[in-house]
């Protein structure tokens, strides 16, 4: 199966019909940046074929080059971004928890290690990328051909990379990060910031002054490096927060809402249903039920 072949779009076992391994694949020719979605619950292996990217994960940005895996824990805060080259081609595959959750302890905790290392890049050898773009091609084509079973041999497929990962890191650390600029250092450490200091108030006048850096400079480089603007950025933050709270404890939603940074409660049901696609209390309900079961 070669690349060229395949449509520009192809996708598996997203909603309705959830699968325990969800795929994308996508081919883009055009500028492209996310906009939406920028955590979620799965995790999330992605493979670039083709171009290049830059990838901003929790606190700093990485240069993805072709041939390079990038893994993302479960709740991470990240975005692609466009580097030099606008055209790439890059598959992602999405795991459920409850995928992990039904394995024997050892299982579960060899493949999950894949996405608890502090630098979430892996950058393949020639050996390496050729098997995985093995595995990978194998997937889209039974995506786009169809045989009998070719969703069991989808999953097994995603489960073939996802060791495969696995073993490869139990060999060699992941690719040493890129030696950052005194700007990047400057960035990571207000964003860092930001993550820890969510619930007090926090602005650009504010983080500025504490970070001895101007405000249109702060807001400009903010952007540049993350791939957010700082208030949604801000809002991101404090919306996974209250996501975490509702999920595990048992605070009042309005106590919730005070605890992530919102200090209006109308602001708080607005902006959380817009980001989560529910109210706080649906959203409550679903995750209580989901444990429950």
């Amino acid at each position: 199966m070669e690349l060229s072949k395949l449509p520009a779009c192809l996708s598996f076992g997203k909603k309705p019909n959830s699968r325990p391994v969800q795929v994308e694949f996508d081919r883009r020719s055009m500028y492209y940046t996310m906009t939406a979605n920028h955590f979620h619950s799965e995790y999330e292996l992605y493979y670039l074929f083709t171009g290049e990217r830059y990838y901003f994960i929790k606190d700093r940005t990485y240069t993805i080059l072709a041939g390079d895996l990038v893994m993302i824990d479960s709740e991470e805060v990240h975005k692609t971004a466009n580097r030099n080259i606008p055209i790439h081609e890059r598959l992602v595959l999405y795991y459920q928890p409850a995928f992990f959750a039904a394995l024997p302890a050892e299982e579960r905790e060899l493949l999950l290690s894949v996405f608890k290392r502090d630098n979430p890049v892996l950058r393949l050898n020639l050996q390496e990328r050729l098997m995985v773009e093995e595995l990978l091609l194998d997937l889209l084509e039974e995506l786009l051909e169809k045989p009998p079973g070719y969703s069991l041999r989808v999953e097994q497929i995603g489960v073939e990379l996802l060791l495969f990962t696995a073993r490869i890191l139990l060999k060699k650390e992941a690719v040493a990060a890129e030696v950052p600029s005194p700007a990047q250092l400057k960035m990571t450490e207000i964003i860092r910031h930001i993550n820890t200091q969510y619930s007090e108030p926090l602005d650009l006048d504010g983080l500025s002054a504490r970070f001895f850096i101007s405000k249109s400079h702060l807001s400009r480089t903010f952007k540049e490096f993350t791939g957010f603007g700082f208030s949604e950025y801000l809002i991101l933050t404090r919306i996974k927060e209250a996501q975490q709270m509702l999920r595990g404890s048992t605070k009042s939603i309005t106590e919730i809402a005070a605890a992530a940074g919102f200090d209006n409660f109308s602001h708080f049901g607005k902006t959380f249903k817009k980001a989560a696609g529910m109210s706080p209390r649906q959203y409550r309900a679903i995750h209580q039920n989901s444990t429950r079961g």
